[in-house]
C-alpha cells in the first residue's frame, strides 16, 4: 500500500504515546432549566461533556472512559489554506519539529513545511481518535483541497484501506468568486470505520405524492395553501376568516395574494380556508408549514399527511451531499451577531449523525468543536425522537466558553422563537497529568482519580461508576474484570505493604489476584501457587 512520508513523520507516530494521561477538572453543570451548578464533589453527571483544552491531550484523557465506546466521530481540522493563523504546538521530542512550536504556519509559497507541519498536528489526533472509535463506529472529517490527497493517505495508513467507506463532496452556500480559475462550490468529508462492522444509516424514502418527512411524526407529508384560492377567496367575501397569525420569527402574517402587473407586485387581502380556533389547533398540532416566497414573505400551508401503511421505506444515503442550509445564519441568529466565521450548517450535522447508525443512545465526538455545531445537532435530534444521545467537545481556544458552551446553552433554553431543545452538559478544563515528569504518580489529582487510570491500564475499559461503595466490598477493591480481582492498596499518608494480613482481608474468591501495593513480603512460590500478580505502586516513597 502506498504511503505518505514527510518531514517529522518518523517523530509524530507514536507521539500519541507519549501525550501525558491529564484528568479532567469538572468546573459546572448547565440545566435545562439554564441554572449553573458547581457539583465537583457530585458522582452525577449529564455525560454531555464540552473541554476546554488542547485536543490532543483531551482526547489522550478520554481513553480511560471512552476507548471503543464512540459510535461516530466528526471533525473540522484546519484546513490549512494559509488564512486561518493555525499554531503548531505540540511537544514532539524532536529538534527538527521543536522549532516550530508556537509558529503561525503561513500561505504555500511563504511556508515551505506547512504541509509538514499540518500533517505532524493531525497524525497523533487521527491514532487517539482511532482508538476512541467504536468497531460499530465511523469517522467523518471536513476538508478541502488544501490537504485532501494528503489526508487520504494518512487514514488509508491509520484506518486501514480496506475501511475507507466514502468521499462526500459537500456543496458550499455559493461559490468562491476569488478562487483564481474557478468558482470552487464545493469541499468534502471523508468516511472511515473501524472494522466490517460498520452499517450505514440509511435516508427516510419519500413518496411523489408525499415527498416531505416530519421527523417529531416519523410521517410523510404533502403541503396545500391555507389561503382559500378560487370563487370566495378575497376578504370581502368572508371577512371572519381575514386575521393574522404569527410567522417562525414572529411577523404577522395574511393571507394576502400576490400579483405582478406590469413588472409591479400588487397586494390584494385574501382570507383563510379555515376559521380562527382551527386555525390555531392546527399551529399548535404541528398540522401548519410556513415558507418563504421569491419575494421573502411568510406563506403558510397546511401538511397532509400519508396515511399509516405500515414499516418506513429507506434508501441509502447519496454521496452527494447539498441542501444542508447555512450554519452562519443560525448562529447569527443564536447570538444576535456574527461571532465566528464559516460555523458547520446543523443540517449537515444531523445528517452525519444519522449516516453513521447512531443508534438513540450513542456517543458522539467532535474534538475541532468551533462554535459547537455537534451538539447543536445531537440535541436537536434528541428533541425529535426522544433519544438520549450524548456529546463530547473538545475545543482549544479561548472561545470555549463564551461561544461554543454558550450556544449550546442557549439551544438548550432556548433562543428567538426557537424552543429549547432541554438537556445539559458538563464544561471541563483540562487538569493535572496523572504523572509527575519523574513517572511518578501525581498524587494531587486524588485517590479516585488515581484508581480510576489504574483501572484503565488494566483492564481498557471504564470504572464502572458507582453511586456508594457497597459495604461487603473490600475497601480496596478496583473490581472483576475477565476473572481477575484489581486490588489497589494505597494509602495517601502511609507506605502499604502486601502480606498475609492484608490478604485475609481479601473476602471475594477470583481466577486471579493483582494487587498493587508500596512493598511485598509474599514469596514467590506462595504468589505463583495462589495466582497473586504483586504491582509496585509507581511513587516516591521517601516523602513518606
Amino acid at each position: 500500500m502506498p504511503t505518505l512520508n514527510w518531514i517529522g513523520k518518523e517523530a509524530v507516530i507514536n507521539h500519541h504515546n507519549d501525550v501525558p494521561f491529564r484528568v479532567l477538572e469538572r468546573k459546572y453543570t448547565w440545566n435545562a432549566d439554564g441554572s449553573s451548578a458547581q457539583q465537583h464533589a457530585s458522582r452525577v453527571h449529564s455525560n454531555n461533556k464540552i473541554i476546554h483544552g488542547d485536543n490532543l491531550e483531551a482526547l489522550k484523557a478520554l481513553l480511560p472512559e471512552y476507548e471503543g465506546r464512540i459510535k461516530c466521530i466528526y471533525i473540522d481540522p484546519p484546513y490549512n489554506t494559509g488564512n486561518e493563523n493555525w499554531v503548531y504546538n505540540d511537544n514532539v521530542n524532536s529538534p527538527r519539529i521543536r522549532k516550530w512550536l508556537g509558529q503561525v504556519v503561513g500561505k504555500e509559497a511563504e511556508d515551505l513545511t506547512r504541509h509538514d507541519k499540518w500533517l505532524c498536528m493531525m497524525y497523533p489526533r487521527l491514532k487517539l481518535l482511532h482508538r476512541l472509535l467504536a468497531d460499530d463506529g465511523a469517522i467523518f472529517i471536513s476538508i478541502d483541497d488544501n490537504e485532501q490527497a494528503n489526508l487520504k493517505l494518512i487514514c488509508d495508513e491509520i484506518f486501514g484501506a480496506v475501511n475507507f467507506v466514502a468521499l462526500f463532496p459537500v456543496k458550499r452556500q455559493g461559490g468562491r468568486q476569488d478562487s483564481k480559475y474557478y468558482a470552487v462550490i464545493q469541499e468534502y468529508m471523508f468516511c472511515y470505520t473501524k472494522t466490517n462492522n460498520f452499517e450505514s444509516g440509511k435516508e427516510i424514502k419519500g413518496t411523489s405524492n408525499y415527498p416531505k418527512f416530519d421527523r417529531l411524526t416519523n410521517r410523510f407529508y404533502k403541503t396545500q395553501l391555507l389561503r382559500k384560492w378560487g370563487s370566495n377567496s378575497l376578504r370581502e367575501n368572508r371577512p371572519n376568516l381575514y386575521y393574522p397569525i404569527k410567522a417562525p420569527d414572529g411577523v404577522d402574517v395574511y393571507p394576502t395574494i400576490y400579483k405582478k402587473t406590469d413588472n409591479k407586485l400588487i397586494e390584494i387581502d385574501g382570507c383563510w380556508r379555515w376559521g380562527m380556533n382551527t386555525m390555531h389547533k392546527a399551529i399548535e398540532n404541528n398540522m401548519v408549514e410556513f415558507q418563504k416566497d421569491s419575494n421573502n414573505n411568510w406563506i403558510p400551508y397546511e401538511k397532509i399527511f400519508a396515511p399509516l401503511t405500515g414499516e418506513i421505506e429507506t434508501k441509502k444515503y447519496s454521496t452527494w451531499i447539498d441542501n444542508i442550509g447555512n450554519g452562519t445564519s443560525i448562529l447569527k441568529e443564536i447570538f444576535d451577531e456574527s461571532v465566528f466565521d464559516y460555523p458547520k450548517s446543523v443540517d449537515l450535522l444531523e445528517r452525519v449523525i444519522k449516516m453513521a447508525n447512531s443508534a438513540p443512545d450513542s456517543i458522539i465526538l467532535d474534538s475541532f468543536a468551533g462554535s459547537g455545531t455537534t451538539a447543536h445537532a445531537v440535541l436537536n435530534l434528541n428533541k425529535a425522537d426522544g433519544g438520549n444521545r450524548k456529546f463530547i467537545l473538545v475545543e482549544m481556544e479561548d472561545y470555549a466558553e463564551t461561544i461554543t458552551a454558550e450556544r449550546v446553552k442557549r439551544v438548550i433554553d432556548g433562543y428567538g422563537d426557537t424552543e429549547g431543545t432541554g438537556g445539559s452538559f458538563d464544561f471541563y478544563e483540562l487538569g493535572e497529568p496523572v504523572f509527575d515528569a519523574d513517572g511518578n504518580l501525581n498524587e494531587n489529582i486524588g485517590t479516585e482519580k488515581i484508581r480510576e487510570y489504574i483501572w484503565y491500564s488494566e483492564t481498557r475499559t471504564a470504572m464502572p461508576v458507582e453511586t456508594g461503595r457497597a459495604p461487603y466490598l473490600p475497601q480496596y477493591l478496583l473490581g472483576h474484570h475477565n476473572g481477575t480481582a484489581y486490588y489497589f492498596y494505597y494509602e495517601p499518608a502511609r507506605i502499604t505493604t502486601l502480606d498475609r494480613a492484608f490478604l485475609n482481608t481479601i473476602g471475594q474468591k477470583a481466577e486471579q489476584y493483582v494487587i498493587y501495593a508500596d512493598n511485598c513480603l509474599l514469596s514467590e512460590e506462595f504468589m505463583q501457587h495462589n495466582h497473586i500478580i504483586f504491582k509496585k505502586i509507581p511513587r516516591d516513597i521517601k516523602k513518606l
